[in-house]
């Protein structure tokens, strides 16, 4: 007979499988974005067009037999179309609420930085309290909900940049890379073969998807290890270099990825590895570095690098 832990070790390699079957030679930015799902957190995939970030969002939320939307951010999208709209209605005699494409398990906001603010806004209360307020009637979203989105560099023309308060709603941020050698050969045969998406399978129901997340809920994290993560925290709201720390948020956000990222490698305790693997995933977008400094935004990384090198790992 199968223990718990088994079946949900069973469920997350499937999981894993089943993306990896079109995502090739990408094994940790899969599990990352495993861990943002089971994190109850949202995800935000960065990276220059063409290397797949569209594809990672499609093959996880078509591994998921959940309701899935996907929105494509152009300039000149309206909150309206994400959220939906109320249209009058002859037949009843008044208005009747059109729900939009954010009413979906899974959404995919492709390319999230090509629209403008207040179209981008319109996210804010959805990716908070998976909710959204229009015409102030409040509507809840479907359990599991995550937001997929995808961005090019913010140097690529006719982007946007996403505020600090959005980018904080993210729980992480992740790059899909150049694939290697072999990986590009196996992309080249989908083509050749006129299947350039590859054979998505569902593996996981809504419910098998609510039931990982409250598991990972119950991971242990020893309070040493939560010591470590706060003076993380602290010591990025205190650097010479930070204009910006880490919020409230950020330190909620390690440490429900810790906890997922525990439960994808099959275990029920948090180690500190976890912690050190995930802080530039979960921190570096919500960084913003003092300009004057001599640094680069994107330097954020090398900074997060310097200060968890001068924190003492717990035992």
């Amino acid at each position: 007979m199968k223990t718990v832990a088994s079946l949900q070790s069973e469920k997350v390699s499937a999981l894993r499988d089943a993306i990896a079957q079109t995502i090739k030679g990408k094994q940790q930015t899969i599990d990352l974005a495993i861990v943002a799902l089971l994190a109850e957190g949202h995800l935000l995939i960065e990276d220059v067009p063409g290397v797949g970030k569209t594809t990672l969002g499609h093959a996880l939320a078509q591994s998921l037999a959940c309701k899935f939307h996907r929105i494509q951010f152009t300039s000149d999208l309206l909150p309206s179309d994400v959220l939906g709209v109320s249209v009058y209605s002859p037949k009843m005699n008044e208005f009747e609420f059109k729900p939009g494409p954010i009413f979906a398990n899974i959404v995919l906001a492709d390319e999230i930085n090509r629209t403008t603010p207040k179209t981008q806004s319109a996210l804010l209360e959805a990716m908070n309290e998976s909710q959204v307020t229009i015409e102030n009637v409040t509507y809840a979203l479907p359990r599991p909900f995550m937001v997929l989105a995808t961005q090019n560099p913010i140097e690529h023309h006719g982007t946007y940049p996403l505020p600090e308060s959005q980018l904080d709603r993210f729980l992480m941020r992740i790059e899909v890379g150049y694939p290697d050698a072999a990986a590009e050969k196996e992309i080249l045969k989908r083509f050749s073969n006129g299947n350039r998406h590859g054979a998505f399978r569902a593996v996981l129901d809504p419910k098998e998807v609510l039931a990982l997340q409250d598991e990972s809920r119950k991971i242990h994290i020893d309070e040493p290890l939560v010591d470590y993560m706060i003076e993380i925290v602290n010591r990025t709201r205190n650097h010479p270099e930070i204009e910006l720390g880490i919020s409230p948020r950020g330190t909620a956000a390690l440490f429900r990825a810790a906890q997922a990222r525990a439960l994808v490698e099959g275990r029920s305790f948090v180690l500190p590895d976890d912690v050190k693997r995930l802080a530039n995933s979960v921190f570096e977008h919500r960084l913003v570095l003092i300009r004057s400094g001599g640094r680069a935004r994107s330097d954020a990384k090398t900074v997060l690098a310097e200060i968890i090198d001068q924190i003492p790992v717990p035992a």
